[in-house]
Protein backbone atom coordinates (compact mmCIF):
# COMPACT_ATOMS: atom_id res chain seq x y z
CA UNK A 1 0.00 0.00 0.00
CA UNK A 2 0.72 3.42 -0.62
CA UNK A 3 0.59 6.87 1.16
CA UNK A 4 1.31 10.71 1.00
CA UNK A 5 1.31 13.55 3.13
CA UNK A 6 2.44 17.17 2.23
CA UNK A 7 4.46 19.46 4.07
CA UNK A 8 3.20 22.24 5.92
CA UNK A 9 3.72 25.91 6.77
CA UNK A 10 2.89 27.74 9.89
CA UNK A 11 1.52 31.25 8.85
CA UNK A 12 0.98 33.02 12.65
CA UNK A 13 1.32 31.64 16.30
CA UNK A 14 4.31 29.48 16.19
CA UNK A 15 5.78 29.38 19.72
CA UNK A 16 3.17 30.88 21.64
CA UNK A 17 0.55 27.84 20.44
CA UNK A 18 2.77 25.75 22.64
CA UNK A 19 1.70 27.63 25.81
CA UNK A 20 -2.54 27.72 23.88
CA UNK A 21 -2.84 30.57 22.17
CA UNK A 22 -3.87 30.14 18.63
CA UNK A 23 -2.11 29.30 15.80
CA UNK A 24 -2.62 29.56 11.71
CA UNK A 25 -1.17 26.70 9.94
CA UNK A 26 -1.24 25.49 5.91
CA UNK A 27 -0.87 22.63 4.00
CA UNK A 28 1.95 22.91 1.72
CA UNK A 29 0.92 20.32 -1.43
CA UNK A 30 4.35 21.19 -3.64
CA UNK A 31 6.42 19.14 -1.15
CA UNK A 32 5.66 15.74 0.24
CA UNK A 33 6.27 12.30 2.37
CA UNK A 34 5.77 9.03 0.65
CA UNK A 35 5.28 5.37 2.11
CA UNK A 36 5.88 2.32 0.16
CA UNK A 37 4.62 -1.18 2.43
CA UNK A 38 4.32 -4.13 0.97
CA UNK A 39 4.95 -8.00 1.94
CA UNK A 40 7.49 -9.55 1.35
CA UNK A 41 8.93 -13.48 1.39
CA UNK A 42 12.44 -11.98 3.27
CA UNK A 43 12.12 -12.26 6.61
CA UNK A 44 11.88 -9.00 8.68
CA UNK A 45 10.69 -5.75 8.70
CA UNK A 46 13.23 -3.79 6.42
CA UNK A 47 13.06 -0.65 5.88
CA UNK A 48 14.48 1.76 3.04
CA UNK A 49 15.08 5.75 3.54
CA UNK A 50 17.44 6.65 1.26
CA UNK A 51 17.01 10.39 1.63
CA UNK A 52 18.73 9.91 4.79
CA UNK A 53 20.77 6.72 3.96
CA UNK A 54 18.99 4.12 5.76
CA UNK A 55 18.49 0.54 4.92
CA UNK A 56 17.44 -1.75 7.94
CA UNK A 57 16.25 -3.97 8.91
CA UNK A 58 13.43 -3.13 12.14
CA UNK A 59 15.36 -5.52 14.84
CA UNK A 60 18.95 -3.88 14.22
CA UNK A 61 17.84 0.05 14.97
CA UNK A 62 17.53 1.48 18.03
CA UNK A 63 14.66 2.15 20.43
CA UNK A 64 14.54 5.67 20.23
CA UNK A 65 15.30 5.78 16.24
CA UNK A 66 12.43 7.74 14.72
CA UNK A 67 11.26 5.16 12.04
CA UNK A 68 11.67 2.49 14.28
CA UNK A 69 9.88 3.63 16.88
CA UNK A 70 7.07 4.44 14.49
CA UNK A 71 6.73 0.84 13.36
CA UNK A 72 6.84 -0.42 16.52
CA UNK A 73 4.37 2.06 18.59
CA UNK A 74 1.84 0.98 15.74
CA UNK A 75 2.08 -2.67 15.21
CA UNK A 76 1.76 -2.89 18.81
CA UNK A 77 -1.28 -0.17 19.04
CA UNK A 78 -3.16 -1.95 16.18
CA UNK A 79 -2.03 -5.54 17.83
CA UNK A 80 0.19 -7.01 15.65
CA UNK A 81 2.44 -9.56 17.04
CA UNK A 82 4.63 -11.03 15.75
CA UNK A 83 5.61 -8.74 13.09
CA UNK A 84 4.86 -9.83 9.86
CA UNK A 85 7.55 -9.88 6.95
CA UNK A 86 7.44 -6.19 5.46
CA UNK A 87 9.42 -4.23 2.84
CA UNK A 88 9.04 -0.55 3.62
CA UNK A 89 10.54 2.58 1.68
CA UNK A 90 10.03 5.96 2.74
CA UNK A 91 11.17 9.23 0.29
CA UNK A 92 10.26 12.91 0.69
CA UNK A 93 11.27 15.72 -0.65
CA UNK A 94 10.44 17.83 2.08
CA UNK A 95 13.82 19.40 3.69
CA UNK A 96 14.49 18.21 7.19
CA UNK A 97 14.59 20.59 10.19
CA UNK A 98 13.35 23.18 7.92
CA UNK A 99 9.62 24.60 9.27
CA UNK A 100 8.08 22.09 7.23
CA UNK A 101 6.80 19.29 9.04
CA UNK A 102 9.21 16.58 7.29
CA UNK A 103 8.74 14.47 10.54
CA UNK A 104 5.28 14.61 10.90
CA UNK A 105 3.88 14.19 7.13
CA UNK A 106 6.87 11.08 7.34
CA UNK A 107 4.42 10.31 10.65
CA UNK A 108 1.56 10.22 8.44
CA UNK A 109 2.08 8.79 5.25
CA UNK A 110 3.90 5.82 6.91
CA UNK A 111 1.16 5.36 9.29
CA UNK A 112 -1.53 5.48 6.65
CA UNK A 113 0.67 2.93 4.87
CA UNK A 114 1.23 0.59 7.34
CA UNK A 115 -2.05 0.23 8.99
CA UNK A 116 -3.92 -1.09 5.20
CA UNK A 117 -1.13 -3.18 4.81
CA UNK A 118 -1.85 -4.71 7.82
CA UNK A 119 -5.91 -4.11 7.29
CA UNK A 120 -6.46 -2.01 10.33
CA UNK A 121 -6.95 1.02 8.29
CA UNK A 122 -6.89 4.18 10.77
CA UNK A 123 -9.14 6.76 10.03
CA UNK A 124 -7.78 10.43 9.86
CA UNK A 125 -8.86 11.14 13.69
CA UNK A 126 -6.63 8.32 14.58
CA UNK A 127 -3.61 9.05 12.68
CA UNK A 128 -3.49 12.15 13.41
CA UNK A 129 -3.43 10.91 17.24
CA UNK A 130 -1.31 8.53 16.56
CA UNK A 131 1.18 11.43 14.55
CA UNK A 132 1.27 13.28 17.73
CA UNK A 133 2.56 10.63 19.98
CA UNK A 134 5.31 10.36 17.30
CA UNK A 135 5.83 13.98 17.09
CA UNK A 136 6.82 13.72 20.72
CA UNK A 137 9.49 11.94 20.52
CA UNK A 138 10.71 13.92 17.65
CA UNK A 139 10.23 17.00 19.33
CA UNK A 140 9.73 16.17 23.22
CA UNK A 141 6.65 19.11 23.94
CA UNK A 142 4.92 19.62 20.61
CA UNK A 143 2.05 22.05 19.86
CA UNK A 144 0.27 19.27 17.63
CA UNK A 145 -0.55 21.69 14.92
CA UNK A 146 2.01 19.95 12.34
CA UNK A 147 0.70 16.31 12.67
CA UNK A 148 -2.89 18.11 12.42
CA UNK A 149 -2.88 20.35 9.30
CA UNK A 150 -0.46 17.29 7.73
CA UNK A 151 -3.43 14.56 8.40
CA UNK A 152 -6.35 16.84 7.18
CA UNK A 153 -4.43 18.84 4.34
CA UNK A 154 -6.49 21.67 5.04
CA UNK A 155 -5.68 25.27 6.67
CA UNK A 156 -5.85 24.98 9.95
CA UNK A 157 -6.43 27.46 13.32
CA UNK A 158 -5.43 25.23 15.93
CA UNK A 159 -5.73 25.88 19.59
CA UNK A 160 -3.93 23.26 21.93
CA UNK A 161 -5.95 20.60 23.73
CA UNK A 162 -9.63 22.13 21.48
CA UNK A 163 -11.46 20.60 18.80
CA UNK A 164 -9.81 21.16 15.19
CA UNK A 165 -11.01 24.66 13.43
CA UNK A 166 -10.82 23.65 9.56
CA UNK A 167 -10.33 27.44 7.61
CA UNK A 168 -12.36 28.12 4.60
CA UNK A 169 -10.55 31.38 2.85
CA UNK A 170 -12.80 33.94 1.71
CA UNK A 171 -10.28 34.61 -1.18
CA UNK A 172 -7.23 32.28 -2.77
CA UNK A 173 -3.86 34.11 -1.52
CA UNK A 174 -0.12 33.23 -2.35
CA UNK A 175 2.62 32.67 0.14
CA UNK A 176 6.08 32.29 -0.89
CA UNK A 177 8.57 30.11 1.22
CA UNK A 178 12.64 30.20 1.13
CA UNK A 179 14.72 28.15 2.96
CA UNK A 180 18.03 29.32 4.89
CA UNK A 181 19.30 26.30 4.23
CA UNK A 182 20.02 26.12 7.88
CA UNK A 183 18.58 22.95 9.76
CA UNK A 184 17.04 23.91 12.60
CA UNK A 185 15.90 21.25 14.68
CA UNK A 186 12.52 22.44 16.70
CA UNK A 187 13.41 20.64 19.87
CA UNK A 188 16.35 22.62 20.58
CA UNK A 189 14.60 26.29 20.25
CA UNK A 190 11.03 24.92 21.56
CA UNK A 191 13.42 23.99 24.90
CA UNK A 192 15.25 26.90 24.77
CA UNK A 193 11.87 29.01 24.64
CA UNK A 194 10.60 27.30 27.76
CA UNK A 195 13.86 27.92 30.09
CA UNK A 196 13.04 31.37 29.05
CA UNK A 197 9.75 31.21 29.75
CA UNK A 198 9.71 29.57 33.02
CA UNK A 199 12.52 32.12 33.94
CA UNK A 200 10.02 35.00 33.45
CA UNK A 201 6.34 33.66 32.90
CA UNK A 202 4.48 36.88 33.01
CA UNK A 203 6.90 38.64 30.35
CA UNK A 204 6.46 35.91 28.36
CA UNK A 205 3.21 35.15 28.66
CA UNK A 206 1.96 39.14 27.21
CA UNK A 207 4.48 38.18 24.02
CA UNK A 208 2.28 35.19 23.56
CA UNK A 209 -0.79 36.41 24.16
CA UNK A 210 -0.09 39.65 21.40
CA UNK A 211 1.12 36.80 19.12
CA UNK A 212 -2.29 34.84 19.99
CA UNK A 213 -4.32 37.86 19.36
CA UNK A 214 -2.51 38.48 16.21
CA UNK A 215 -3.24 34.83 14.98
CA UNK A 216 -7.11 35.45 15.49
CA UNK A 217 -7.40 38.93 13.71
CA UNK A 218 -5.13 36.85 10.84
CA UNK A 219 -8.24 33.97 10.74
CA UNK A 220 -10.63 36.82 10.37
CA UNK A 221 -8.71 38.12 7.97
CA UNK A 222 -8.76 34.57 5.66
CA UNK A 223 -12.21 33.90 6.44
CA UNK A 224 -13.25 37.23 4.57
CA UNK A 225 -11.09 37.55 1.66
CA UNK A 226 -8.49 40.34 3.01
CA UNK A 227 -5.73 38.24 2.43
CA UNK A 228 -3.85 41.86 1.89
CA UNK A 229 -4.22 42.86 5.65
CA UNK A 230 -1.86 39.60 6.43
CA UNK A 231 1.17 41.40 5.42
CA UNK A 232 1.09 43.73 8.64
CA UNK A 233 0.19 41.09 10.70
CA UNK A 234 3.33 38.73 9.61
CA UNK A 235 5.57 41.95 10.18
CA UNK A 236 4.15 42.24 13.56
CA UNK A 237 4.45 39.03 14.49
CA UNK A 238 8.49 38.62 12.52
CA UNK A 239 9.21 41.19 15.42
CA UNK A 240 7.70 39.07 18.45
CA UNK A 241 9.70 36.02 17.69
CA UNK A 242 12.78 38.52 17.21
CA UNK A 243 11.96 38.88 20.99
CA UNK A 244 11.81 35.87 21.49
CA UNK A 245 15.22 34.87 20.19
CA UNK A 246 14.49 32.28 17.71
CA UNK A 247 15.05 34.59 14.53
CA UNK A 248 18.12 34.04 13.18
CA UNK A 249 20.82 37.08 11.02
CA UNK A 250 20.00 34.69 8.02
CA UNK A 251 15.92 34.73 8.55
CA UNK A 252 16.53 38.60 8.97
CA UNK A 253 18.03 39.01 6.01
CA UNK A 254 15.82 37.19 3.72
CA UNK A 255 12.75 38.85 6.00
CA UNK A 256 13.82 42.58 4.77
CA UNK A 257 14.99 41.19 1.28
CA UNK A 258 11.00 39.76 0.57
CA UNK A 259 10.09 43.28 2.13
CA UNK A 260 12.30 45.22 -0.11
CA UNK A 261 11.20 43.59 -2.86
CA UNK A 262 7.44 43.50 -3.51
CA UNK A 263 6.62 41.21 -0.34
CA UNK A 264 3.56 42.56 1.80
CA UNK A 265 4.91 41.47 4.61
CA UNK A 266 7.26 38.48 5.68
CA UNK A 267 8.23 36.42 8.45
CA UNK A 268 10.26 33.19 10.15
CA UNK A 269 7.97 30.09 9.96
CA UNK A 270 8.09 27.53 12.12
CA UNK A 271 11.00 26.60 15.34
CA UNK A 272 12.75 29.01 13.79
CA UNK A 273 16.91 29.62 14.45
CA UNK A 274 17.31 28.62 10.91
CA UNK A 275 14.48 27.09 7.95
CA UNK A 276 12.08 28.51 6.42
CA UNK A 277 10.49 31.96 6.19
CA UNK A 278 7.61 33.01 4.74
CA UNK A 279 6.59 36.24 2.19
CA UNK A 280 2.71 37.26 1.34
CA UNK A 281 3.02 38.17 -2.21
CA UNK A 282 0.96 38.97 -5.37
CA UNK A 283 0.39 36.40 -7.93
CA UNK A 284 2.39 38.86 -10.12
CA UNK A 285 5.16 39.88 -8.10
CA UNK A 286 5.69 35.76 -6.51
CA UNK A 287 8.56 35.64 -9.17
CA UNK A 288 10.44 38.17 -8.72
CA UNK A 289 10.36 38.25 -4.77
CA UNK A 290 11.66 34.56 -4.82
CA UNK A 291 14.70 35.65 -6.98
CA UNK A 292 16.01 37.98 -4.94
CA UNK A 293 15.04 35.86 -2.22
CA UNK A 294 17.85 33.41 -3.92
CA UNK A 295 19.73 36.37 -4.52
CA UNK A 296 20.03 37.55 -0.89
CA UNK A 297 21.06 33.40 -0.01
CA UNK A 298 18.05 31.47 -0.18
CA UNK A 299 19.06 27.70 -0.64
CA UNK A 300 15.54 27.02 -2.66
CA UNK A 301 12.01 28.82 -2.60
CA UNK A 302 8.53 27.07 -2.80
CA UNK A 303 5.40 29.51 -4.20
CA UNK A 304 2.32 27.99 -3.28
CA UNK A 305 -1.36 29.23 -3.01
CA UNK A 306 -3.69 29.20 -0.17
CA UNK A 307 -7.17 28.58 -1.13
Amino acid sequence: MKASAPGKVILFGEHAVVYGRPALAVPVMQVHADADVAATTRSGVWIEAPDIGLRAELHSLPPDHPLGALIRNLCSTLGIDPFPNLEIKITSSIPVASGLGSGAAVSVALSRALSATLNRPLSDDQVNTFAYEIEKLHHGTPSGIDNTVITYARPVFFIKGRPIQIVSVGRPFTILIADTGIAAPTRESVRDVRRMWGADQARWDAVFDEMGSIARTALESMQSGQWEALGDLMNRNHALLQELTVSSPELDRLVESARGSGAVGAKLSGGGRGGNMIALVSPDTAAAVARRLREAGAKSTIITQVA
